[in-house]
């Protein structure tokens, strides 16, 4: 099979935009970098990158009859609020169950951004107090044998749909969108910078670039804060994705790679690297990323290209992942 065998339910306007960090660059003075922007990819509830996901899940939601879409994350997820948008956009209910994966003092933490968002557009919002793992939840599994004891017909999603069979295959496809815009912009993108948690972003772009001819680096920067079970995640993710789209061939160790130190000691809570980084892409660029996954990954493209890792020669593509919603939870950070 390939990934053209697999049938995709349009979400997004089209190819998400490429651009340029020119003074991002200058004031790093090493490699050249570009974003591609993947938190406006779509008119849904803000788009982001799980939208491109729900691209290939959506069909088989809609052949399973399911009426309800069942999925799971934190209070501030990004997914959740994506499921319901698709959700809506369908004709379908969601369920979403939101658990305590961050301990952030704010206040309204429950109550803006990403979950307000999934409110607006008619979720079911279920609050739950467990904490993060990025693994299968129990809570998720009684959500959906709710929806069934209701007399409904729930279809599963989990968190960031990265367990979902089907998950990597948005990013497989990013990876060869990628590949088209280097051809009309006349550039090449050697190093790819992503933030990676539950994984199937980060491992779809693994997959997807194996099979292209030209070879470059996929960075992961962890933002997890458990690192051993992303990475394992990540790898797992990586190479089910590449036998479903028919590489041909066992992916290499060296092609993941999922890199530590910016994550700080927990999942979604912003280190001072995190907040410099936010502050800087804002004042350089006008370029808004978030406290739990963008401000993560840009401190670790920040640091990798000042002390020379990634080398001055370098043409980097920073993938934006989306998330900006979740600000409101962490307006303290900035006032």
């Amino acid at each position: 099979m390939s990934l053209d065998d697999f049938d995709r339910y349009p979400l997004l306007f089209g190819p998400s935009p490429i651009h340029r960090l020119d003074r991002l660059t200058k004031h790093l003075g090493g490699a050249q970098i570009w974003a591609k922007r993947e938190d406006c990819n779509s008119g849904l509830a803000y788009g982001g990158n799980k939208t491109r996901k729900l691209e290939y899940i959506v069909p088989d939601a809609l052949a399973s009859g399911a009426d309800t879409l069942v999925s799971i994350g934190g209070y501030q997820s990004n997914h959740t609020r994506q499921v319901a948008a698709v959700a809506a956009k369908l004709g379908l209910k969601a369920r979403l169950v939101q658990e305590k994966w961050v301990d952030w003092p704010d206040v309204t933490n429950d109550r803006v951004g990403n979950i307000m968002l999934s409110r607006i557009m008619g979720a079911d919002v279920r609050l739950d107090a467990s904490g993060f793992d990025i693994g299968i939840r129990d809570s998720w599994e009684q959500a959906m044998k709710d929806v069934r004891d209701a007399g409904g017909t729930p279809y599963g999603i989990p968190a960031g749909a990265s367990e979902h069979p089907l998950g990597g295959l948005g990013f497989a496809n990013w990876a060869r969108e990628v590949e088209e815009q280097e051809a009309e912009l006349g550039v090449f993108f050697d190093t790819i910078v992503v933030c990676t948690v539950t994984g199937s972003t980060h491992a779809g772009m693994i997959a997807g670039f194996a099979g292209q001819d030209r070879p470059r680096r996929i960075i992961g920067i962890d933002a997890s804060a458990t690192l051993e079970k992303t990475r394992a995640q990540v790898e797992r993710i990586a190479r089910h994705t590449a036998e479903l789209i028919g590489l041909g061939r066992d992916l290499r160790d060296d092609e993941i790679t999922v890199l530590d130190g910016w994550a700080g000691d927990l999942y979604g809570i912003p280190v001072e690297s995190t907040i410099d980084a936010i502050r800087l892409s804002g004042e350089l660029e006008g370029m808004i990323i978030d406290p739990v996954y963008e401000g993560k990954s840009m401190a670790g493209l920040i640091d990798l290209v000042t002390q020379g890792e990634i080398g001055s020669d370098s043409t980097v593509l920073y993938a934006h992942l989306g998330g900006q919603p979740a600000l409101n939870a962490y307006a303290g950070l900035f006032s």
